[in-house]
């Protein structure tokens, strides 16, 4: 299989010098002229993503080299780009910058050569005139397998800053491909873990996509831009599949499988065939907006029917509930909404205690714990959880301890860790992972059927993951 998709990485300099601002608008930007258009973010970011489906009406899916590994980035990007016109891939942090000590995985810089897509540079011009084009040619010329193939300015000043900083990039062979003013209304709400999720101010949101899509309209030459898209090379290779995923999953984990192979935890076979379909209820809402798009399309491959409820609204869990996934989000923004909805709260610890198979990642840790911030959440867990100045954040190794409904103990993956939380203990008598990084130590809770840690995985590395747990709903 060949994909030609045309595509652009949209990279910088360094973090918040626009890339998601001008991301957004181009794909807000190409989907007004009706193109089909293919959301993509490098790194394990989930807020992004939600703007970026809100543009183009398609889910944003990441590309995560270290979580998923280097060889599943063209086959995950072939799968969302299936059927587009068009894919822009949004990168992070600076170009060349990726897992700390890792030289470039997980970079930008590592997807574009991977995707053999042409990058366009993110320059905040906001003080500099001359200097621009040093720092272009320097990002152009620092590694040869990595074409850039134009930049936008972005904090553009005047007419007269714009005019001195194409003169300046004249020289560079690095065409200008857009110029944009310095525009608040286009600026998106931040707080402690980066911008509020599209969940959370849906109409604001709605109103800021557009004021981007307007802004990259009138600063940027959007057929340059696609003609550059249209010169990406060619990949070959399968598109990512997750029935294929799921049904190829060896059977059982490899203790001695380094962290990022594709070592599987699945038993048994795929759910086609049995007479049901077990029925797992997925948390959602404002709280709880932190899901890989790929996660549900494993579950639905394995068997599974997903139903997706809201803690803050329902009173129970969906009818039939045999599992309960609980992803990332910010519970501690909700606390006292999540409290109050104490129906909801009794019947999870029901479900729990009643061996229902429960995977909480992050904010499920912190909503299955006995309190948040003093408020009482499920008590599921024997543990307490509250707000911290210090913020955790970064890629980890980890292995599994003890047997549960996702893993069996020895299953070795990767995850990613970003909160700004503690709870304690920070592991039960039976912990989910032992993670050797930025400390050896144990994390996490495994518990009757419940499996809940800090850490984000990506189960398409892993998609025997979704096997196991299902097939543990069926059985339960």
């Amino acid at each position: 299989m060949v994909t030609s998709v045309p595509r652009l990485v949209i990279a910088a300099p360094s973090s918040g010098s626009g890339k998601t601002t001008v991301a957004t608008g181009l794909m807000a930007a190409f989907a007004e002229r009706g193109l089909s258009v293919s959301p993509h973010k490098v790194g394990p970011d989930y807020i992004d993503p939600g703007y970026h489906a809100l543009a183009t009406g398609r889910a944003g899916r990441n590309l995560d080299a270290y979580l998923c590994g280097p060889e599943l980035i063209a086959p995950l990007f072939a799968h969302g780009a299936r059927g587009c016109d068009l894919a822009v891939v949004e990168g992070v942090m600076g170009l060349y910058d990726g897992a700390a000590g890792q030289g470039e995985l997980a970079s930008t810089a590592q997807v574009a050569k991977v995707l053999r897509a042409p990058v366009v540079l993110v320059v905040d011009a906001s003080s500099q005139s001359r200097s621009v084009a040093a720092l272009v040619h320097g990002f152009a010329s620092w590694d040869p397998e990595v074409r850039v193939g134009g930049v936008i300015l972005n904090k553009v000043g005047s007419d007269r800053h714009e005019e001195m900083l194409r003169e300046a990039l004249d020289a560079s062979g690095v065409p200008v491909l857009g110029a944009l003013r310095r525009a608040p209304q286009v600026d998106t709400p931040s707080r402690h873990l980066g911008l509020v999720p599209v969940a959370e101010r849906r109409a604001d949101a709605v109103d800021a996509v557009r004021a981007m899509a307007a802004q990259v309209r009138r600063g940027c030459d959007l057929d340059a831009l696609s003609a550059l898209a249209r010169g990406a090379g060619e990949l070959s290779g399968a598109a990512w599949d997750p029935a294929g995923a799921v049904a190829s999953a060896p059977s059982s984990p490899r203790a001695e499988d380094g962290p990022g192979d594709r070592a599987s935890v699945g038993a048994g076979n795929p759910g086609n065939g049995r007479l049901r379909s077990p029925r797992i209820a997925v948390a959602g809402g404002a709280a709880f907006t932190f899901s890989y798009a790929e996660h549900a399309e494993l579950l639905t491959a394995a068997g599974a029917e997903i139903v997706v409820f809201d803690p803050l609204r329902d009173e129970q869990l969906p009818d039939g509930t045999d599992g309960l996934v609980i992803g990332g989000g910010f519970p501690e923004m909700y606390a006292p909404e999540l409290s109050a909805n104490e129906p909801l709260r009794k019947a999870v610890a029901e479900a729990a205690v009643a061996g229902t198979p429960v995977a909480a990642e992050c904010a499920g840790l912190l909503y299955l714990s006995r309190e948040l911030d003093g408020r009482p959440m499920c008590g599921v867990l024997d543990a307490t959880a509250r707000m911290d100045e210090r913020l955790t954040l970064g890629y980890r190794d980890a292995v599994a301890v003890s047997d549960s409904v996702l893993a069996v103990a020895g299953t070795r993956m990767r995850g990613h860790e970003f909160h700004r939380t503690v709870v304690e203990p920070g592991a039960g008598e039976s912990p989910a992972w032992g993670v050797r990084a930025p400390r050896p130590r144990v994390e996490g809770f495994v518990r009757h059927g419940v499996h809940a840690s800090y850490l984000h995985t990506h189960w398409a590395s892993a998609p025997g993951v979704a096997r196991r747990f299902v097939e543990r709903c069926l059985t339960s």
